[in-house]
């Protein structure tokens, strides 16, 4: 499933995913209990100009892991930036598929085409499996009772991280394209059989009288 760069119109299939995480889920990713409110206006304020937003669709279309990278420049413009903030965060029955660690990858490669020097990390101390991915990447982390923060230095870019960046961009908008065109197909197939049963269960009722 390549990952996707998304955009203000992907606002609702955000919501729809973060909505979507159990309580102690919404706990890991936002540090605290975040209720459905919490939740929409972070997702109402998410700045797609300034920072940039990554998924992974399934077949139906679902958004089920979904990665946010924060940057924080000293200027208005990202490509400026001397440090970018990492969240993520996976559905529960797509755990066990490295989705975290490749949307991770993705994010720290994109960060270092656009200058960025420090990738960093803060999660709750109990959250191992973001933990353990960072530590594999290389990145130092401190741990300061139930909070852990984290700090991974960035390679700068080179051409092949730029080659690597404009490739999976391609890859991530024809596969989603391909999976609207087979999400459509499907909806035209169900519609289609529906009516069909509609119509023999008005045929059967008929002969029956």
């Amino acid at each position: 499933m390549p990952i996707r760069s998304l955009t203000p119109r992907h606002r609702e299939r955000i919501l729809a995913h973060l909505l979507a995480l159990g309580e102690r889920d919404r706990y890991l990713r936002f540090g605290q209990p975040a209720t459905d409110a919490q939740i929409a206006r972070y997702v109402d304020t998410l700045d797609f100009d300034r920072d940039e937003v990554f998924g992974i669709f399934n077949r139906k279309l679902v958004l089920v892991a979904m990665a946010h990278l924060a940057y924080t420049p000293t200027t208005t413009h990202r490509d400026q930036a001397a440090m970018a903030e990492f969240g993520v965060s996976v559905l529960p029955d797509q755990r066990g598929r490295r989705f975290g660690a490749r949307l991770f990858d993705h994010a720290t490669l994109h960060a270092r085409n656009r200058g960025v020097e420090t990738l960093f990390i803060h999660a709750l101390s109990e959250n191992t499996a973001m933990l353990r991915i960072v530590r594999q990447a290389g990145a130092e982390v401190v741990r300061d009772g139930a909070e852990s923060e984290a700090w991974l230095k960035l390679p700068p870019e080179t051409i092949g991280s730029r080659f690597d960046e404009v490739l999976g961009l391609h890859a991530a908008e024809l596969d989603f394209q391909f999976k609207v065109q087979a999400h459509r197909v499907n909806s035209f197939l169900e519609a289609v059989s529906e009516i069909r049963h509609q119509l023999s269960d008005t045929a059967s009722k008929a002969a029956s009288e």
